[in-house]
């Protein structure tokens, strides 16, 4: 294998070949690059979907009022339905598949202070398992819990730009922050997976109510199921809208008085989707290889036959076959190896490429597993050298006579 005569036979007819060779390679590193691409490029698609979904906790259900656009009981449609907080407990009490839940009463861009230093930030009001739901991990400090909304109490838990752009180096537990001019205090630091989750503030939902006028009204309730629930969650779904129904007096066939998101059914149907995208690119590079192995037997059989002659003169020297089969398996591996290696060097770089200057809220981290890479690789090298073993065996069985006479 290491013989140096053999290498400077291989490298004396790639040197007499240059195109012959550089199409024998292309095609390889076509074939492996494309691979790499666009599998790097499926599972960043992936990333990105799993990133907006687990932003969040999976399994929630979101609902909001609506309005009507059935009759009901006499009553006619275009009525508008507004959940309230009593809502939000009925449901808690009543529906034991949903597990922690949450009620958002406002969600608004305003000015918050700190002695001299300001900023725009969102301020949500919610209720104690919100920080669950939403992922949220806490860095110091607490979250809203149940005495703060029973009290009215005016705090708020801060994500950490906020703290950052305030409070500099200065620790902001403790501390009081002016919101639409009035003084809440801040009890804890969190932060979020979800980019557009981290620059808020999140207060009482009770004590946002009744700064703001707004009685028990509440914008949206959102929950998550339990995990022995999870794959009931249409029943759950309906159940929730036929509570709703009866509460609020609208029929529960009317899927617009009150919007139910399933999230769960969503994030499966959307990962069902992206798997069958990514049997698709599987099945595209899969090809792609197939046509750079094709190409390569193609070339070697070429290669097999113009070097027929010398093939008869080898043997009428005292050549065996197996040395002549491996001097041309040892050019196909040569070429197939170094040409893979070269494809799925620039795959890589195409893939670190689109990750420095593509990604995105639903693109993210395009990689490929490198063990993957590396079996493509090697099932291309091992192709070559069939493509090349077989013509040169049969070459080789030819009788020396028979051989010089080929042309």
């Amino acid at each position: 294998m290491f013989d140096a005569d053999k290498w400077q036979e291989i490298f004396g007819t790639i040197s007499k070949n240059k195109l012959r060779t550089f199409l024998t390679g292309f095609s390889v590193a076509w074939g492996i690059f494309i691979l790499i691409v666009l599998l790097g490029a499926g599972q960043g698609l992936r990333n990105g979907a799993e990133s907006q979904f687990l932003s969040d906790a999976v399994n929630s259900v979101f609902i909001g009022g609506g309005t009507t656009t059935l009759p009901h009981q006499g009553i006619k449609p275009g009525r508008k339905i507004v959940l309230k907080t009593d809502d939000y407990e009925y449901l808690k009490k009543n529906v034991p598949a949903l597990d922690k839940m949450s009620a958002i009463s406002g969600s608004e861009s305003v000015e918050v202070t700190y002695k001299k230093r300001h900023g725009t930030f969102t301020v949500r009001s919610c209720m104690p398992d919100h920080d669950y739901l939403e992922n949220a991990r806490m860095m110091a400090g607490r979250f809203i819990n149940e005495n703060d909304i029973k009290e009215y109490r005016k705090v708020c838990a801060i994500g950490y730009p906020v703290r950052d752009e305030l409070f500099k180096e200065e620790s902001p537990i403790g501390k009081f922050v002016s919101i639409n001019g009035i003084a809440y205090k801040v009890i804890g630091v969190f932060t979020d997976p979800g980019n557009g989750d981290i620059n808020r503030l999140y207060v009482p939902l009770t004590t946002f109510q009744r700064a703001c006028g707004q009685g028990n009204k509440i914008e949206d309730i959102w929950s998550n199921l339990s995990a022995e629930n999870a794959s009931n969650s249409e029943q759950t779904v309906t159940q929730i809208r036929k509570i709703l129904a009866a509460r609020h007096h609208f029929n529960p066939a009317d899927m617009s008085a009150v919007s139910v998101e399933n999230w769960g059914e969503e994030y499966l149907r959307i990962m069902n989707m992206l798997d069958g995208i990514k049997l698709f690119i599987w099945i595209i590079g899969l090809f792609t290889l197939l046509a750079g192995i094709v190409g390569v037997s193609n070339i070697m059989m070429i290669i097999v036959k113009e070097r027929t002659n010398e093939i008869g003169i080898r043997k009428a020297l005292g050549a065996t076959p197996i040395s002549i089969v491996m001097l041309v398996v040892q050019e196909a591996v040569f070429i197939t190896g170094i040409s893979g290696y070269i494809g799925l060097l620039l795959g890589i770089v195409v893939l670190n490429f689109m990750s420095s200057n593509l990604e995105g809220d639903f693109f993210k981290h395009p990689s490929i597993d490198f063990s993957l890479a590396i079996s493509a690789t090697l099932m291309i090298i091992v192709a070559g050298a069939l493509a090349g073993f077989f013509p040169a065996l049969k070459a080789a069985k030819v009788p020396p006579v028979e051989a010089l006479r080929a042309d």
